[in-house]
């Protein structure tokens, strides 16, 4: 499911059961991510998705990218896989305006 980065900012702050996962490459979460996030890159193909069913499916997952792109596809294949919350950044980190963890 897509949510505005407003949306996703609010339901985020209001969910105990919430699991941050930025599907971005290394690189591009050296250049700052969403404090409490967890990397699993989406272009390792075949190991994203055995990353992916380790993850409990019972959380509520918070899915975000650069652009919202490689996100939205990560939300679609964890839903594939019995994850029913998975929530789309709409925008990805390149529009984010919350917090930020700079390396």
């Amino acid at each position: 499911m897509d949510l505005s980065q407003e949306e996703w900012e609010d339901q985020l702050a209001k969910d105990d059961n919430a699991v941050i996962l930025d599907v971005r490459t290394p690189e591009e979460v050296q250049e700052g991510y969403i404090p409490k996030a967890r990397n699993i890159d989406f272009y390792l193909g075949p190991d994203f998705m055995a990353e992916i069913e380790k993850l409990d499916k019972n959380k509520n997952y918070y899915v975000y990218c650069r652009s919202g792109n490689r996100s939205g596809q990560a939300c679609s294949l964890m839903n594939n896989l019995g994850i029913k919350n998975a929530y789309n950044l709409e925008g990805g980190f390149m529009n984010w305006a919350g917090d930020v963890v700079e390396e």
